[in-house]
């Protein structure tokens, strides 16, 4: 019993350790957004200079995340871990010493670069270490909650930061964090890798940074150059161009980057499409309520942060529950609850109504993380589960690809939607017109998650990925 219990302990202080490194790394994607103001004002750089603060960090951490999971599953989990956190601390702690806008930039693209090594690391070590079904999908609910709550608790962490001491304190936190999971990842996690040594495919990685680092970047800088520009359009035709090419080599390479077989599974593509919808949400809802609480109706970065808080509180209570909820009964539960929130709360905000009471607000912000807590953590399981361990970091990696990408798409379509309707000032009907129509985009999304979460997980799905796992199983074998 003894040893059982030390079993345990120690898989929970892994679990532990992992969120730790997680949650420093969601924070930092969405802190930041309110520092921008002083961080303009102390750098004495534009607005258009300041955003791309936050812009470099996401564009670099959804580039490499399926390099740094597929290089961890060949070279040792634990190792890339450890180098990640090491990498961040070091760029956390420059970003918090810079002098300039440029350096500031350039420390963003550091910490990011470590930041990628963490993300889908941390869940193919959670994923290897809980290896009972029942416990891994608690373990992943628990992950998957503290995911979605760093990321929606960032303007309230932030906003207290910049308000107690500067823009400066959002980077110090994060060193002291990142050196403690440091030391306990090399005491208390054991190293794991891919079974046999497989080959590295750097051409598969180039046309993967490629793609998605040219698809990030044409989504980000589309608001403001215009999404027919010819510098936005040739973004486009270069990432489609590359990713079109990277399915091409993947599919005849011995030993590709990523194994286009997971896309067989429908649960697996579903799990993947879904992450990229709800964080599309998620990313357009932080960007729309942030401008809708402090433009409209004048709240202080504080404030807003505070006013959110409901979403953060239910997606970190929800998050473990649903977990164990798809341990015991699968994601289908999950994926509908989540779907039919994030429906509910697009169609509740988008009747025509000029300043909701603060009561509908807390409504539709508990509905949106209620529904996103949900689906979390049933698509980072659906996305590990049946998956072979020798390449579950990439599993995880395509789907926390798709996380990021969400977001960055969602902060795009949202802020091209504001800027079509909005001129000068927040405080007019033009932005409430821009808020509805944002807010009917975002129950759209609710309605695709549940569609797909529907399909990709009925009983014929899921044989279709029990024969998916075996012909691959087999042919790992051979």
């Amino acid at each position: 019993m003894g040893g059982v219990a030390r079993l345990r302990g120690r898989s929970l202080l892994v679990l532990l350790i992992c969120c730790c490194s997680i949650f420093i790394v969601g924070l930092d994607t969405s802190a930041l957004n309110v520092a921008l103001p002083s961080i303009q004002r102390d750098l004495h750089a534009s607005i258009q200079g300041a955003q791309w603060t936050i812009d470099a960090y996401t564009l670099v951490l959804a580039s490499f995340l399926i390099l740094s999971a597929s290089t961890a599953d060949r070279i040792g989990r634990r190792r890339v871990f450890q180098v990640g956190l090491a990498i961040f601390g070091t760029g956390s702690l420059l970003c918090g010493l810079a002098p300039s806008l440029g350096w500031l930039i350039a420390f963003r693209v550091l910490q990011a670069v470590g930041g990628s090594m963490l993300n889908p690391v941390a869940l193919s070590i959670i994923s290897n270490t809980f290896t009972e079904p029942r416990a891994r999908a608690r373990a992943i609910g628990v992950w998957g909650g503290v995911v979605g709550v760093s990321i929606a608790a960032g303007p309230v962490l932030g906003g207290l930061l910049v308000q107690a001491f500067s823009w400066r304190a959002i980077f110090f936190i994060n060193v002291p964090i990142a050196a403690a999971a440091l030391v306990l990842a090399g005491r208390y996690i054991r190293e794991s890798m891919a079974a046999g040594r497989r080959r590295f495919d750097p051409l598969g990685q180039v046309l993967l940074i490629t793609g998605v680092g040219s698809l990030t970047f044409g989504i980000i800088e589309a608001p403001m150059r215009g999404w027919g520009s010819t510098e936005i359009m040739s973004c486009f035709a270069i990432a489609v161009g590359a990713l079109v090419g990277l399915v091409w080599w993947e599919f005849h390479h011995r030993d590709p980057l990523i194994d286009l077989r997971f896309f067989r599974s429908p649960p697996f593509s579903g799990a993947a499409a879904i992450a990229l919808l709800a964080f599309t949400a998620q990313g357009g809802f932080l960007l729309l309520n942030t401008l809708y609480l402090q433009d409209a109706l004048d709240f202080s970065p504080l404030e807003a942060g505070l006013a959110i808080l409901p979403m953060a509180a239910l997606m970190a209570v929800v998050g473990p529950i649903s977990g164990r909820v798809v341990g015991r009964y699968g994601p289908r539960p999950s994926l509908t609850m989540g779907g039919l929130s994030v429906l509910l709360a697009g169609l509740i905000t988008v009747i025509p109504h000029d300043d909701p009471p603060y009561s509908r607000l807390f409504v539709v912000y508990s509905l949106i993380g209620f529904g996103l807590g949900w689906i979390n953590a049933a698509i980072t399981n659906t996305a590990v589960s049946g998956m072979p361990n020798r390449q579950a970091g990439v599993a995880a990696g395509i789907t926390s690809t798709m996380r990021q990408l969400g977001q960055t798409l969602g902060v795009a379509i949202i802020g091209s939607i504001i800027a079509a309707y909005v001129t000068e000032v927040a405080q007019t009907p033009a932005f409430m017109s821009a808020y509805h129509v944002s807010w009917a985009v975002i129950g759209a999304i609710g309605l695709a998650n549940l569609v797909i979460g529907l399909v990709t997980t009925s009983h014929r799905a899921q044989r279709s990925a029990l024969r998916n796992a075996d012909r691959m199983g087999a042919a790992a074998r051979d």
